[in-house]
Formats: structure tokens, sequence, C-alpha cells
């Protein structure tokens, strides 16, 4: 009989310790953010390591440990399908993304859409579909979080939202990115080990063979278990997830940031190398998470705790390890979710400060201390919709809901962003038209699939069967782009598309 329900005080002792950490790193940095350069890019005094495992920090979410571990333990090898996905959008990034953002941007991906074109629409265009994908980030991690701290410390779902949107605040408020980065790393080094340590439990229960824990979920639930199509059975859905999954990655903007952080495009290069690595890793270990839960927790004992399946990895650490083990990992798992809220929460207040109060209402004529202002009141604004959305949305798979957000950023920011960077002749007009096209029609297709009309609302059939819209959404948002831009083309983001091009590849002069 699992504890999990119960009040567990090794659980509430990890937590108050990277808790009482974190606020420390959050003071220390509290007095080197001083200027809007230092709260959303942190002085770009970071190095390639430290970035990469930030990037893996922020990446990692809850969705990653809770939510993948959940699919695979209860559908089996369909679950890995978010974590392919979500792992082949790096070399993405690598190649395309990293070191032209770098040299062209400043604190978010709109610097680097808007570059050579008209500021103001293209910024409130950028505004709008960062703040989209950061809602529906925003939704998976205040889900988890909930379901977790009301299982582990006895507290009801609305106080645990409240306590992570309470602590997430004071990490963002006062220390900004800097803080944010050590408080992502920190995770990241935790949820690495604690997440390896685990999967040595389970391989160690299968005799060092991973084989023979895949013969014994084969045993329990069939063949099917291990082949591919019980999660995803429509090769078009299976498609359209790939998509939004693969180009999503390249249009998160709490990832986008991070590339800021770091002095020169070569380190933003490194830095995304070294996270692949740890990311790739971690996914690996997800695998024989989901399974070793499968197998020795079982279906019904997981989904009986929570019906999405997202507390499998914290049942399998009891199984294995006792209260104390269930103790640490659910530790972890917050910590996981507590870090990517603060990245999460952080874009989105550079998105309201720097993109549409410095640029839109200010029009570039603003203070230091008016933008810092700013940022920290959206900071305070954003936690409060965390919090909103996490009560509307209680009861869903977070992986799922971090794959709408993925979906979303596929369309409405990738495109507008890789063609701002490879094709000269995109306009204003174009990348605007692309961001809303992409921004929504995600939504609409999202609101008429099976997730809300039949999930949510009970209605026998939706109105579109795709659950996720990317293989429409993506093509429609890059033809839009173009077939605007040509319609009536803009001399002068032509022009500045050489001065771009210049940058990109040599940087700032």
């Amino acid at each position: 009989m699992s504890t999990l329900g119960q009040t567990n005080t090794d659980a509430i002792a990890w937590f108050l310790g990277f808790v009482l950490i974190t606020l420390g790193i959050t003071y220390w940095a509290a007095r080197r953010t001083r200027t809007t350069r230092e709260y959303f890019a942190a002085g770009e005094r970071i190095s390639a390591v430290q970035n990469g495992f930030a990037l893996a920090g922020d990446y990692m979410s809850a969705a990653s440990f809770l939510g993948i571990a959940g699919l695979v333990a209860t559908s089996g090898f369909d679950g890995l399908i978010y974590s392919v996905g979500w792992l082949v959008g790096w070399p993405v990034i690598t190649f395309l993304i990293a070191e032209p953002l770098r040299n062209l941007g400043k604190y978010t991906f709109a610097d680097v859409v808007a570059y050579r074109l008209k500021q103001k629409p293209v910024r409130i265009a950028a505004a709008a579909s960062t703040l989209t994908v950061v809602t529906f980030y925003l939704i998976a991690q205040m889900v988890g979080a909930g379901n977790l701290i009301k299982l582990m410390f006895g507290l009801s779902y609305e106080s645990a939202l409240v306590l992570v949107g309470a602590v997430m605040l004071a990490y963002v408020l006062f220390g900004g990115m800097i803080a944010t980065t050590w408080v992502q790393i920190i995770k990241a080094v935790l949820l690495l080990a604690g997440a390896t340590l685990l999967a040595v439990l389970v391989l160690r229960e299968f005799g060092w063979n991973p084989l023979n824990l895949f013969a014994a979920a084969r045993d329990e639930y069939g063949a099917a278990t291990l082949a591919p199509g019980k999660l995803v059975a429509n090769p078009l859905e299976a498609v359209s997830l790939g998509i939004a999954l693969m180009f999503g990655c390249a249009g998160l903007p709490h990832i986008l940031m991070r590339f800021y952080t770091v002095p020169d495009a070569a380190t933003a290069r490194r830095s995304v190398a070294y996270a692949t690595s740890l990311i790739g890793f971690f996914y690996l270990v997800t695998f024989i998470l989901g399974f070793g839960a499968s197998v020795l927790v079982g279906r019904k004992a997981i989904t009986a705790v929570d019906a999405g399946g997202n507390m499998a990895a914290p049942l399998l650490a009891e199984v294995l390890g006792g209260t104390g083990f269930l103790g640490f990992i659910s530790a972890v798992a917050f910590a996981t979710i507590l870090a990517v809220v603060a990245g999460l929460t952080l874009s989105g207040a550079a998105a309201l400060a720097h993109d549409l109060w410095g640029h839109v209402v200010r029009k570039g004529k603003v203070d230091e201390a008016e933008q810092m202002k700013v940022a920290r009141w959206a900071t305070v604004g954003l936690a409060i919709v965390a919090i909103g959305l996490g009560l509307v949305f209680q009861g869903q798979n977070v992986a799922f809901m971090v794959g709408l957000a993925f979906s979303i950023a596929a369309s409405a920011n990738f495109p507008a962003l890789l063609l701002s960077m490879l094709w000269g002749k995109l306009t204003t007009r174009g990348a605007v038209a692309s961001m809303v096209t992409g921004t929504v029609s995600s939504l609409v297709l999202i609101l008429l699939s099976p997730t809300v009309w039949k999930e949510l609302l009970h209605f026998d059939e939706a109105v579109i069967p795709l659950k996720n819209p990317g293989i429409i959404t993506v093509p429609l948002s890059f033809l839009v782009a173009i077939v605007v831009s040509l319609a009536k083309p803009e001399p002068e983001a032509q022009e500045g598309f050489k001065a771009a091009q210049r940058r990109m590849h040599l940087g700032p002069e």
C-alpha cells in the first residue's frame, strides 16, 4: 500500500533544503541584478557548460520526468514518442538557430524577427505568441506541482499551487536570470542523479539487463506494450505530433532566451551540445523508469493514484527505496517544476516588459529603472495567471499539455524566426501574418480537438479528429508568410537582410 497522499516528512525536508539553498542563491543574485541586461540575460556571463546544464534544467520539465515516465508506464513503447520528438528538435537549434539568434538578438526572439522589419507590429505579434506558449507550458507545470504537493505534503491542491507560485515568484522577482540559471543548474544535477539512481535500482531487479525488464512487461501486458500504436494509433496523428515536438523545441521562448545569457555565438553553440547530451541521456533513463513502474508498481496502482499517470516515478521510488527515497524523488520532481516555471515566467515577463512596454508602448524610449519595474509587475501577474490555470486544468496528463505548447511554438514562432534569418524577402506583414496564423489556427484546432471536445466538455465526437494540429498549422504558417510577403514586397526589409546576414555570421561589430 502506497503512502502517497499522506504527509511525507522526508519529502518536506528535501524540499525545504532545496528551497533554502535556492533562496540563498536568489539573495546573492539580487545583489548582482541591477540592470535589464542582468535581469533578462544574466549579464551575458554564463559559460557554455553552465548554460548547457541550465538549458537541460529548463527543458527537462515535469512533462519529461513525471509525464513521460507515466505515459510509458501506462501505454508502453508509444510513450517514447514525446521524448524522441523533444530530443530531435535540438539539432535544429544547433545548426539553424543558436548562433544567429545570439548574434542578432538581445533578450527575446522578437529581437531577431524585428531586426530588419517594422518593430511595433512584429513585437506585438511575437509577444502574443510567446505568452500563448508560456501559458500552455505553465498549465503542465502547475498541474504536476499541484498533484505532487497534494500527495506528498498533505496540502490541498489549491494550497500547493499557491506555494509553487510564491517560491517561483521569489526567484524571478528578485534574482532574475542569474538566480533562475543557478536554480536550473542545481535542479538539472539533482534530477539527473535521482533519475539515474532510480534506473539503476530498476535494472538491479532485473539482473542488470534491460531485456529482462522488457520481457517482464511483455509477459504482464502482452506484446502490444512493446509495439507502437497504443497511444498514437493514427499515422497522421503521429506525424503531426512529431512535427510539433521537433520544431516546437526551436520556438520555445524560455529556451531561446537562454542563448542571450552567454558571451558569444560560439559559446551558444557549445552550450547546445552539452544540453543535448544531458537531455538525451535523461530520456534513455525515463524509458527504464516507465517500464520499471509498469512492472514493479502496476498500471492499476499508478492510475488509481493519479488518472493521468503522472505519479509513476514517485511510486516506483517508494517500491524500490521506501518512503525516504520517495521523499527525495518527489522533492526533485518539485524542484524540476519550480525551475521550469521560473524560466517560463521570466520569458513571459521579458515579452511584456521588453517587447510590449519597451518597444510598442514607449517606442524604445524607456530607461532601465522603468523597464525593470514593468518586468517585476509582469512577473507577479504571470504568477497569478499560472495559479489560476493550474486550478482549471487539474487532472490532465502533463506530457500531453506540454505537447500542445510545442504545437503552438512550432506554428507561431518557428516559421517566422527561421524565415527572418534565412529568407531575404520576408516582410513585416508576412512575419506578423505567420505568427498570428500559427497562434490562432493552433488554438482553434486544439479547441475543436478530442482533448477539449471530448475529454473536457464530454461530447461524443470532436469537430477535428486530430489531437495535435502541427501537420496543418506549421505548413500553413510558412505558406502564409511566403504568400503575404510575395504579394507586397518590402524593399527596406530586403536591404536590411544583408546587414542581418553579416551580423548573424560575424557577430556584433
